[in-house]
């Protein structure tokens, strides 16, 4: 038990620990996973976070399943519906880590090799995945976290969100670029636990 109440994080299937599934699942078919998951043993509501491609897992979360949560986080939300060709997400991120820290860059290389051969797939699954179709469905309050160097998700996206969304707010995180909730997630778990009403120890 963390000081600030339960925090349970989970490897998506085919990344991290998780084995590989039997074929690519959609963004939507992972937030049914997700959910199955949180009603048997994390009955909710909950504060669903989800950082870059998990965003779009756990705003599906909040739509298909919004008993389950109680407010929802979304830490660099992809894909901005301009820049959705894996091409352009693949540039953005190369020029977004030139900055970063070795030990960041060595962190997101193992979580590469770690998502396994169908990295590719996995891509595609990502970008089929429209979120602007659902935004306006959220009912939860909603916090968009954005590091302020973030060259992955540009500004205007996050505040594209933040307006499709009925009860949304942004707040940058000074000096991150997009893997800000790895390099240094101090700052961002302040603004998490702010905004979820958790008092910081």
């Amino acid at each position: 038990m963390a000081p600030h109440g339960r925090v349970i994080t989970i490897d998506q299937p085919g990344y991290g620990a998780a084995p590989e599934p039997a074929r690519i699942l959609t963004m939507e078919r992972t937030a049914d996973l997700v959910a199955a998951f949180l009603r048997e043993r994390a009955p909710g509501p909950v504060v669903a976070v989800g950082h870059s491609m998990g965003t779009q897992v756990v705003l599906e979360l909040a739509v298909r399943h919004p008993d389950l949560l109680d407010r929802l986080i979304l830490a660099a939300p992809t894909v901005d519906v301009r820049e959705r060709t894996a091409l352009r997400q693949l540039s953005r991120l190369a020029a977004d880590l030139l900055g970063e820290s070795p030990i960041v860059l060595a962190r997101g290389m193992r979580e590469y090799l770690r998502a396994g051969p169908h990295l590719r797939r996995k891509m595609r699954a990502m970008l089929a995945h429209r979120p602007e179709d659902v935004f306006g469905r959220v009912a939860a309050p909603t916090l968009v976290l954005r590091g302020e160097h973030d060259l992955v998700v540009p500004e205007a996206w996050c505040r594209f969100v933040v307006d499709a969304i009925p009860d949304a707010r942004m707040t940058h995180i000074r000096n991150h670029a997009h893997e800000t909730m790895i390099r240094d997630p101090k700052l961002a778990a302040a603004q998490i636990l702010s905004f979820a009403g958790v008092e910081p120890h």
